[in-house]
């Protein structure tokens, strides 16, 4: 089946019990090494069952059966994993769906009506519809199965013919069940400066839930994606892993519950948290995607699928490579004017990057932007500091012979600007309450087309007046305060969701007319980092805290979800208890970028920067797009390493951290992973300060793959904030 599947005709659509030799009861979505199989009851209602590696024999299929569960009175009774179960139902735990419809009967029973399946870019979709028996609402299934990254994505869209509007107050995504002995949840948490911090703890009898309230800048404390280990907790390199993340840009829910015996059901979805949404007769409501991918051999093995996934098929431009450049918000903060830009640009081109970066503090002229309170919203360049505007920056871009990139924050506004005094109403806040800001801001109200045409003007403005602008800094500072939206009035209960849905839409309209134009997204640091956004943007910002040491977990913790190309990742004067090459270094593990004067930095540091960056671009075809190993926790110990591999294992990149090793602490070798083991590979430390040798003592040594595998290089020390930076080149044996 699958390899009809792989060659049909990109338009060729099949029904997908036609495909199958056990006619209309099984589904079967595949990728190479995982199955999910659904199967129609005799009751005509959909349930899985089995989630797991994949079997090799197809007959194998017909045995598979729901599980039974134990009623009150101790009979066995075969309710089953229903894949979307409805409020209201036999079913006595979380449903997927709750609905009130026009009549007030908050009763929810879907049928299985059709299925069908069909080629897409990189894999399968089925699509499987549902129909309650008494009622006019439709929910249809859709799965995408990437087949060579073992990734599954997967929504449903809710449409209804009643006679008048119903009430969603619950919409997953999907469901998933398990049947396991124990399992065991690792999230990823967060705040401002420490974002993406890992814990793990077991998920006991009874509702596990993550989510968040925040609206915008919505991830800002806690993450959308997870890890579950089953069985045991989740391990770098053993044991089964599922790894799995939401698409959305605003308010997400994961729930975990364990049921009476055992099983475990993970739902997730749009947190229905204040958005009881309203949905009109033949209105079709769509939810997020969620992207999960199977992990046999461990998290590095699920994180390397979402990696070579998103780079193909998700992450703007995954494909392509990526600029480095100079920021000087930590240079200069908001003090700046046109002369001082042009020759920072110098300084960019001094450096090697290939693009300068303009953030905060170059618009406002009624109120310029001198500090964070003020100026918000009014998208004109200042005329003290700019006189030429940003024709000018881009002509000294040009002169200096790099690109220029520019900081917007177009969905925020401060009280005190133009913007607000002319369209107070175009801001979310309440009409009888005290405003509270975050920030010194308020978001805007992006559920009014008026004000996602005033958004997408900011950008349109900037590229048309200024075609040669390269990217976008896109920032989002404040999460939703003064929850009350002018524009919805009495339906409130949809701010929340059409906010998220107004916001996609300016930004695919930004793709679509400026398809060149990078974009990094950012919010407040890390607190925006979906795969929903990312179709739109080239990169995020990981966190506002560039300290190397809490990088090193900070960088840890994101990239069990996304590839390195994705994370941004800047050398600043944080800690400058650590050297510029520890710094530097850190910052090279992803897409490297710099914020910092170069004129407070030594000669040696100044050349040790340049050779880093003729490195990093000599090499991010391997560290951007090659397979990432991580080799030792920071979590573990003292130590951190990490490996990059390219696809043709012809090249790899180690980098290693001393942090704080104890007095006289024994020292191990790093092994590596991901090499061809009859290869043999020339080791070459690179990333040296000027006049400073290497003592790793395979420097320069040729050695198997097998050998670096099993044995492994010491690249560790008993020193702090010491780095290495380890290139191995294939050549002949």
């Amino acid at each position: 089946m699958k390899q009809i599947l792989r060659k049909a005709a990109s338009c060729l659509v099949l029904t997908a019990w036609a495909l199958n030799m056990f006619g209309q009861d099984i589904l079967r979505i595949s990728t190479e090494s995982t199955d999910l199989v659904l199967r129609v009851g005799e009751n005509r209602r959909l349930y899985q069952v089995y989630l797991g590696q994949k079997l090799e024999h197809e007959a194998d299929l017909k045995l598979l059966d729901w599980p039974v569960h134990a009623s009150s009175d101790g009979s066995a009774v075969k309710r089953g994993w229903e894949v979307y179960s409805g409020s209201g139902n036999e079913d006595f735990f979380e449903p997927a769906i709750a609905v009130t419809h026009y009549d007030g009967n908050p009763s929810t029973w879907l049928y299985y009506v059709s299925s069908s399946i069909r080629r897409v870019e990189g894999g399968t979709q089925t699509d499987i519809v549902l129909r309650d028996d008494r009622y006019p609402l439709e929910v249809t299934l859709h799965y995408i199965a990437y087949y060579e990254q073992n990734v599954i994505k997967t929504w449903s869209e809710i449409r209804h013919r009643e006679k008048s509007p119903i009430v969603l107050s619950a919409y997953a995504s999907t469901m998933l069940y398990f049947n396991r002995p124990a399992y065991y949840l690792t999230e990823f948490s967060s705040d401002w400066a420490k974002e993406a911090q890992m814990s793990t703890s077991r998920l006991t009898p009874g509702k596990k839930i993550l989510d968040t309230k925040l609206g915008s800048r919505a991830a800002m404390h806690m993450h959308p994606f997870f890890l579950l280990g089953l069985d045991e907790a989740a391990a770098e390199d053993s044991g089964e892993v599922l790894a799995g993340t939401l698409g959305w840009t605003g308010n997400f829910r994961f729930t975990f519950e364990v049921d009476n015996v055992g099983n475990l059901r993970v739902i997730p979805g749009i947190n229905p948290y204040a958005s009881s949404y309203e949905l009109k007769p033949e209105e079709t409501f769509t939810t997020p995607e969620f992207i999960f991918t199977m992990g046999y051999d461990g998290a590095g093995s699920a994180s390397r699928n979402l990696h070579d996934w998103a780079l193909r098929y998700q992450l703007k431009d995954g494909m392509q490579s990526r600029m480095t450049l100079l920021n000087n918000w930590e240079n200069t903060g908001f003090r700046f004017d046109q002369d001082k830009l042009a020759g920072l640009m110098q300084e960019a081109k001094h450096l090697g990057v290939d693009m300068f970066l303009l953030d905060d503090g170059w618009f406002g002229n009624k109120y310029p932007r001198k500090n964070d309170k003020v100026g918000l919203g009014d998208w004109e360049e200042t005329r003290d500091k700019l006189p030429g505007g940003i024709p000018a920056l881009v002509e000294s871009a040009h002169r200096a012979g790099v690109k220029l990139g520019i900081w917007i924050e177009p969905e925020m506004v401060n009280p005190k600007s133009e913007l607000f005094e002319k369209h107070p109403d175009w801001a979310i806040h309440y009409p009888n309450r005290e405003v509270y800001c975050y920030r010194n801001q308020l978001v805007l109200d992006l559920s009014n087309p008026q004000v996602q045409e005033y958004v997408y003007g900011v950008v349109e403005r900037i590229l048309q007046q200024n075609p040669d602008l390269a990217y976008f800094k896109w920032d989002c500072n404040s999460p939703i305060t003064n929850i009350y939206s002018p524009y919805l009035r009495e339906k409130q209960g949809q701010l929340y969701i059409d906010h998220v849905r107004g916001l996609y839409k300016v930004l695919q309209r930004i793709k679509k007319n400026y398809p060149h134009v990078s974009m990094m997204l950012c919010s407040g640091g890390g607190a925006r980092c979906d795969y929903e956004a990312l179709k739109y943007f080239t990169e995020f910002w990981c966190s506002d805290n560039t300290d190397p040491i809490e990088r090193l977990y900070i960088q840890w913790g994101f990239s069990h979800i996304f590839p390195a190309k994705a994370m941004c990742a800047h050398v600043t004067s944080w800690n400058k208890n650590t050297s510029i090459k520890f710094r530097t270094d850190v910052a090279s593990m992803c897409k490297l970028g710099f914020d910092i004067g170069l004129d407070k930095l030594g000669s040696d540091d100044l050349r040790y920067c340049q050779t880093a960056v003729a490195n990093w671009k000599r090499l991010q075809h391997v560290i951007l797009d090659g397979n990432q190993y991580r080799l030792v926790s920071p979590y573990a110990g003292n130590h951190m390493a990490v490996s990059y591999v390219s696809d043709s294992q012809e090249k790899a990149v180690l980098f290693a951290y001393d942090i704080y090793p104890r007095y006289q602490e024994k020292i191990f070798k790093v092994k590596l992973k991901g090499l061809a083991p009859d290869k043999y590979y020339k080791v070459e430390e690179i990333n040296l300060m000027p006049g400073r040798k290497s003592d790793l003592k395979a420097d320069g040594m040729t050695l198997s793959g097998d050998y670096l595998m099993k044995v492994g290089l010491d690249v560790f020390s008993t020193s702090s904030l010491k780095s290495r930076v380890v290139e191995l080149t294939e050549v002949e044996g």
